[in-house]
This record gives structure tokens, sequence and C-alpha cells, in this order.
């Protein structure tokens, strides 16, 4: 059997880093795991390859090698996956799809692809196999349940070249305990949070290591704590092997803001090598914090939390969310003041959005206030629902609060803060491109690109040279970010 693997593509987002790629010469940020870790469940005698159209084009001739082609999106991608469905269906390929778009809206593929593998593969593909194998295939298979992930094998990295890669990923955990409003993971991963075992964990690590791998890794669990109990028996052996083999990777991750509560875990998070963390803030508002149940968040100071963090080395990455029933005009300027005091330089501010299985789908289509189907990027500035504010003036809101952050001068004001608080447990591991970013940081930001910009590159590597001379890559890299984060702005 010949199975192509084909991950759709992405369009220019807040979390693509289309704008910054260019600096690191890298294709894509982000390699498609999901379809990796399928890849290894398929059968030995199977024939596998994979197309990242993120990377690389799809050809007409790869589509004619396959016996079946094998999708898997999210949301966003829908426009790429619509056109990959109508280049199969023109030549005959048959397509088995899953995934986290599939799982949302599951009756507008079954008609379009041949098979249907929902929930997690662990669960649903084997069936799926064996009836293959015994030529009696059904259309859909799902399940209730939830696998353990000592089910889950190690991905099959010698489909991609990792190299055109700014970040590799590694799955520790699904499911969250929390259960906010506006968020699917509980509704497609449960809220018991699963996962692997420390042995997994490192022969994952090992298997990078060993394709010679020396950069960031990005932990995609959608909380790396929400069994604090099992993560802080991990950290340890993780410690040992980071030790061991001179930290040759630095993790990236997301994390609840109760993680500022656990010293001992902050500890051992930084001592393993996390330096960033994604966190929900979502907003300043307590009622609308209250209105969409993220209670993690309430009643505490969250600007202190995110310091406290930022000062153990590990730099925050804040989400918020603007479109609450509780939101009046004036969450525009707190959720600016919000961001600003807090430091967090990557600041992904988003509309809410309805998405579908979750609490605040149902309780919008209750109330009869759904109007669109959703786009899977809350940064664009389109939301599908009616708000209990005047629909033009939250969006107008909104795109004040993108653009005002991402100004040169805001983002140099709030980069400067972050960089007074933050205390790396250890200097940055010194890449490869290190020279080449910082020549073509120089060249892009420093001499060709407009005035103000150019004032605030320059004016931040000279005050990282004089105070923070071992933060200057760290430095670097925000202004990069920047620029692509006032580029994505100005599409909004």
């Amino acid at each position: 059997m010949k199975v192509l693997l084909v991950y759709p593509e992405y369009p220019v987002t807040f979390w693509s880093f289309d704008y910054a790629l260019k600096f690191i010469s890298k294709k894509a940020a982000y390699p498609p795991l999901g379809l990796l870790t399928v890849a290894a469940m398929l059968p030995d005698d199977w024939e596998a390859r994979l197309v990242d159209l993120n990377v690389e084009k799809l050809k007409d001739a790869d589509l004619k090698w396959a016996d079946y082609v094998m999708i898997s999106a999210m949301l966003i991608q829908k426009k790429s996956v619509s056109n990959i469905l109508l280049r199969c269906r023109s030549l005959g390929t048959k397509i088995i799809a899953g995934g986290p778009l599939f799982n949302s809206t599951p009756d507008e593929y079954v008609d379009l692809v041949d098979h249907l593998i929902l929930n997690e593969a662990e669960l649903t593909l084997p069936p799926f196999l064996a009836d293959l194998r015994a030529g009696i295939p059904k259309k859909v298979y799902r399940t209730n349940g939830f696998p353990e992930m000592n089910l889950t094998p190690t991905p099959r990295w010698d489909l991609i070249k990792i190299e055109k890669y700014a970040t590799l990923m590694i799955q520790c955990s699904r499911g969250c305990p929390f259960d906010c409003e506006f968020c699917d993971i509980t509704a497609l991963y449960g809220r018991r949070a699963r996962v692997k075992n420390a042995d997994q964990l490192i022969k994952e690590l090992q298997a990078i290591y060993d394709l010679g791998w020396r950069n960031s890794v990005f932990i995609v669990d959608d909380n790396f704590i929400g069994n604090k109990g099992k993560i802080k028996k991990m950290l340890p052996r993780l410690i040992q092997w980071m030790q061991t083999y001179h930290y040759p990777f630095q993790f990236i991750t997301e994390a609840s803001i109760n993680l500022a509560d656990d010293d001992e875990l902050i500890e051992l998070m930084a001592e393993a090598g996390f330096n960033r963390v994604f966190i929900g803030l979502e907003t300043p508002s307590e009622e609308s914090l209250e209105e969409c149940s993220k209670h993690q968040n309430r009643d505490r100071n969250m600007v202190a939390a995110i310091k406290k963090l930022q000062a153990a080395g590990i730099q925050v990455l804040g989400g918020y969310i603007v479109g609450f029933d509780n939101d009046d005009e004036g969450i525009f300027h707190r959720q600016i003041k919000f961001i600003q005091e807090s430091g967090v330089v990557t600041a992904m501010v988003g509309l809410l959005n309805a998405l579908p299985k979750t609490k605040l789908w149902q309780r919008l289509q209750a109330e009869n206030r759904l109007r669109f189907d959703v786009t899977g990027d809350n940064t664009d500035g389109t939301i599908n629902f009616i708000p209990s504010m005047d629909r033009e003036t939250l969006i107008k809101g909104y795109r004040k609060i993108v653009r005002t952050i991402y100004s040169p001068r805001f983002f140099y004001r709030r980069a400067c803060k972050f960089l007074e608080y933050y205390q790396p447990r250890r200097k940055s591991q010194m890449q490869d491109h290190t020279m080449k970013t910082f020549l073509k940081s120089v060249f892009y930001l420093g001499i060709v690109g407009n005035g103000i910009s150019q004032w605030y590159f320059w004016k931040m590597v000279c005050k990282s040279l004089l105070f923070h001379r071992k933060l200057l890559p760290d430095a670097i890299t925000l202004m990069i970010f920047g620029y692509h984060f006032r580029k994505v702005s100005k599409r909004v």
C-alpha cells in the first residue's frame, strides 16, 4: 500500500511567523507533528511519503503515485484543504481524513472524503486498518474514549527535512483540567490530562538529537502542567538528560497562569531548559473572566505572576481576547495598559470567536447569535457571532489594540520592560545562523526599514549592548518578531 500524507498550507497569521522566517532562512515555523505521529502507526509494509505544502509544492505525480492520501488539518487550513480534496477527487485518489478540522465539522466532509478517522488515532486508526485489510472499511470511525499516551509512538521524522523548520515539536500530554467556555480542548481531548511516561519523552528527544537538531523544541501540550504530579516526577529525568547532553534544546510550551503559584515547578521547568511559555491571560476584566469560566485567572495579580516567571528565566508569551459580553468600550485601553505593564512582548490579541463543540458555541447557538463559519484565526479581525458591543465599534477597537501594541514605540517599551525583568537560567545557545540572522536584521530593520522602525531597532541594539549584553540575541529575536507582528497587524 502506498500512502501520501499531505499537510495543508497555512495562511499568514500571528503564529506563522512568515515575515520572520526569512531572517533565519527557514521555510516554515513548525512541522506537521500529527501526521508524523500517525505515519508511525501505519503498517510496516506500507510505503509512506509526506508533503508539507508549507515547505514544498504538491504535484499531481505525487497524488497519482498514492493509493491513499491521508490529510490532517486545523480550522485555519480549511481553504487549502478544499483545494487538496478537489485535486484528489479529480485524479481519483482516495482520501483518508482526520485531525481537529474534521473532528470539529465532520458532517461537512463526510461526503467529500472516503474515510473519516475521528477522535484520537491511537483508538480509531487500528480498527480502520483492520477493516481495510479485510476489505470492509467503513466511512466513519469514532470513539468516545481517550487513549493513554503510552500508546503514542515516536513520530516518523525521517519523512521530512528538519532543516526546513524553525522549531521541532513534541507532545507530552493531552487534555486540560480547566473548562474555559471558548476553548475546544476539553471537547476534543477531555479534562483529564494524560501524560507520556519519562521513557517515552526521553526516547523522542533522543531521536531528534540523533538527527542533529540543536535548536528550540515546542512541547505542544495545551496545558503542560495539567497534571502537575506526573510532570514533577518527569522533569528530574528531563533535567538529567539535558545536563548529560549539555542542553542541546530550549523548550517552549503552553501552560495555565497557576504555574506562577508553584515555586518548585517553576524551578524544575527552568532547570530543564524551558525558557518560553504561552499563557492564556485573556483580559484584565474580572467580569469577563467569570463569564468565560477562566477561574484560574481570577482574583490574582497577573502582572506580578508574569514578572515572577520572567525573573525565573521563563519568558511569558500571552494570549488576550476582546469581545466578551461583559466588555465595554473601555476594554481596549485597559488591554493596552495591561499588556504594556506586563512586559509580555509576544502578545497575541484576538477577537472572541465561537469554535464548534465549545460551550460558547452551544450558548450562542441557543441564543440565535451565531452568524458565520469560524475562520480558525482569531487575529484576522473577524467574529462569527453577534457581539453585545456594536460590531463595528468592537472591530475598530480591536484594530486599535493590535496596531498600538505593535507600533515601534510601544513594542520597544515593552521589550525594554521585559529585558529588565528577564533572568535567563543559562546563556543562549549560539546557533550556526546567529551571525547571518544578525546581519539580515541590520539590513532589513536597521537600513531599509522605515524611519521610526530603524530608530527603535538601533535604540534596542545600543541599549542591549550597554545594559543587557548577554541578552542581545534575545533582543534581536524580539525585534524580528516585532517586524512580523507589525506586518500581520496591518492586514487586520
